[in-house]
């Protein structure tokens, strides 16, 4: 880092309720030379809220790159730079996680005033486990991406979190329904607004209910993980239609040794060591 180089703030700005604004980030917004804004028609109303006079450029998804190179070129100038998104913590599920990599690329210091952030929100609001979870945002448009990552999810132990818009979401909620089977949901919306709701169903519960309601407004969905010992439950199932030869051998081309694999495939079948031992000493006399 250079002596003279600036400083990039990550600043979170409210999702919805302006008391959630810190006074740290007033401060620095204020403080600040430069703000780089997702959308200034936007954040303008914002900054006239808080009686900001900073001037404001736009940083978004469409110039992250050429914009981005310029706004590090002012910050080795010495100047500070305080990054807001539309609603909540940059860099979620927004173009200045571009902006961050190119700052430590280029060894200008960054660091992130905490805040609002709608994905950790509706975890909390959820109802369901947040001691391990994934976000994984809003799912990809390609067909294929998103295939392969709804059927990545589909394994997944932890609790998810998405976002989605109200004109994808009937159609996510297919998707998820078809590739994942039910699970328990928590569809959240207006976080942080007097009409906050965190809607707790299952993902039949929930398309059954927009069949008669129009979604609004920007949707978080928290969705349970897959259990674990469903999971134990389907593998020693398939393990235990496989002759018992190649069951054994599945393991022992893993690194097992002998009496490993022996335990395993005991614990796969739900039967003691002795009986595993037993039977292969008469498949061999066979």
């Amino acid at each position: 880092m250079t002596d003279k180089a600036g400083t990039l703030y990550l600043c979170a700005t409210p999702i919805g309720n302006l008391e959630d604004m810190s006074f740290r980030v007033l401060c620095t917004l204020k403080e600040a030379d430069l703000i780089a804004a997702e959308d200034t028609r936007n954040s303008i109303k914002l900054l006239n809220h808080f009686d900001i006079h900073t001037p404001m450029t736009s940083y978004h998804e469409y110039n992250k790159i050429e914009k981005g190179r310029l706004l590090v070129k002012r910050l080795l100038e010495g100047q500070n730079i305080a990054l807001i998104t539309d609603a909540g913590t940059p860099g979620i599920s927004d173009p200045g996680e571009e902006l961050v990599r190119m700052c430590h690329e280029a060894g200008v210091c960054v660091t992130s005033l905490p805040g609002a952030c709608a994905c950790v929100t509706a975890l909390t609001l959820s109802g369901l486990s947040t001691r391990r979870f994934c976000f994984e945002g809003f799912l990809p448009t390609d067909k294929k991406e998103r295939r392969e990552v709804l059927e990545e999810l589909a394994q997944e132990t932890r609790t998810i979190i998405l976002y989605e818009a109200p004109h994808r979401l009937v159609k996510t909620l297919t998707e998820l329904r078809e590739i994942l089977g039910d699970r328990k949901l928590t569809l959240c919306k207006e976080l942080t607004k007097k009409h906050e709701t965190a809607f707790q169903t299952t993902l039949d519960g929930a398309l059954l209910y927009y069949e008669g309601n129009e979604p609004r407004g920007e949707y978080v969905l928290v969705l349970e993980g897959r259990s674990r010992r469903q999971m134990q439950e389907e593998r020693q199932e398939a393990m235990r239609e496989r002759p018992l030869a190649e069951h054994m051998r599945f393991y022992e081309e893993q690194g097992m040794d002998r009496r490993e694999a022996m335990r395993q495939v005991a614990k796969d079948r739900g039967v003691s060591k002795r009986d595993i031992y037993q039977a292969l000493l008469e498949n061999e006399g066979q």
